[in-house]
C-alpha cells in the first residue's frame, strides 16, 4: 500500500512540476484560480484511490508535506518564512488534506455497508473467511494468491486442495458485517485523533522553530 501512496505522491509532484511556472508562481493568476486548479487537478491526482489506503505516520507526514509544498507557493511563502501550516491553510480557506482522505474512507465504508446483496464488493465485505492458506500458495512468495470463495447466499461447498474458502449464512454475514463496521468506525476515529495529534505536534514544532529563529535574531542584533 505504501508503494501505491508513493506512486500517487510522485504523480502529484509531476503535476506540481508541470504547473509550477505557468500556474503556481505566476503572479498574473489570482489565488482563487490557483486554488481552483489545486482542487480540480492536484488533489484528485494525489488522492486517487484514497478510500482503500492504509496510512501510517510516515505516509501521513509525506502526504501533508506534498500538500503544503503546493499551498505555500500559492500563498507566496517558503519554509524559510517559518509560518505554520495551519496559518497558511486558514488564510487560503483550505481544510487539511488528511481529513479529506479520512472522510472519503468513511464514505466508502458506509457505501459498502449499505450495498445491496448481489454486488461483489459487498459480498466480499460480508464474507466469513475460513480455513488457511496452503504452504505452496504463491502468495507467500510475493506472487498472486488465488482465493476460492463462496457467496453468503450460496450453500456451503468443500474447498479442495486446502484452498481458502468463504462460507457463512446470510444472518452470520450480517452479524459479521455489523461487527466489522463498528470496529472500522473505531479505527477511523482513532486515525482521525492521530491526524489531529500529528497536526498539533507539527504546529508545536513550527512554533518552537519560530521562537528559536526570533531568539537568534535578537542575539544577532544585540551583538
Amino acid at each position: 500500500m505504501e508503494r501505491e501512496i508513493d506512486r500517487r505522491i510522485g504523480a502529484a509532484s509531476a503535476v506540481m512540476q508541470s504547473l509550477y511556472r505557468t500556474v503556481v508562481v505566476k503572479k498574473e493568476l489570482s489565488r482563487k484560480a490557483k486554488l481552483s486548479i489545486y482542487r480540480s487537478i492536484y488533489v484528485p491526482t494525489l488522492t486517487y484511490g484514497h478510500e482503500l489506503w492504509v496510512t501510517t505516520e510516515r505516509t501521513r507526514s509525506r502526504i501533508q508535506a506534498v500538500e503544503m509544498s503546493f499551498l505555500r507557493r500559492v500563498a507566496g511563502r517558503s519554509l524559510r518564512d517559518r509560518v505554520r501550516s495551519s496559518v497558511t491553510r486558514e488564510e487560503l480557506g483550505v481544510e487539511p488534506l488528511l481529513l479529506h482522505v479520512e472522510r472519503g474512507q468513511l464514505r466508502w465504508l458506509g457505501h459498502l455497508y449499505r450495498m445491496p446483496p448481489g454486488r461483489l464488493p459487498g459480498e466480499v465485505f460480508r464474507a466469513c473467511p475460513t480455513g488457511r492458506r496452503p504452504r505452496e500458495d504463491p502468495g507467500h512468495a510475493g506472487g498472486t494468491m488465488s482465493l476460492d470463495w463462496e457467496r453468503p447466499r450460496d450453500p456451503p461447498r468443500r474447498a479442495g486442495g486446502g484452498a481458502l474458502s468463504f462460507r457463512c449464512s446470510a444472518n452470520e454475514a450480517v452479524k459479521v458485517s455489523e461487527e466489522t463496521f463498528t470496529k472500522l468506525i473505531n479505527v477511523m476515529r482513532e486515525r482521525q485523533a492521530e491526524v489531529e495529534q500529528l497536526i498539533r505536534k507539527q504546529q508545536e514544532n513550527e512554533e518552537t522553530r519560530i521562537q528559536e529563529l526570533q531568539h537568534s535574531r535578537r542575539r544577532t542584533s544585540e551583538s
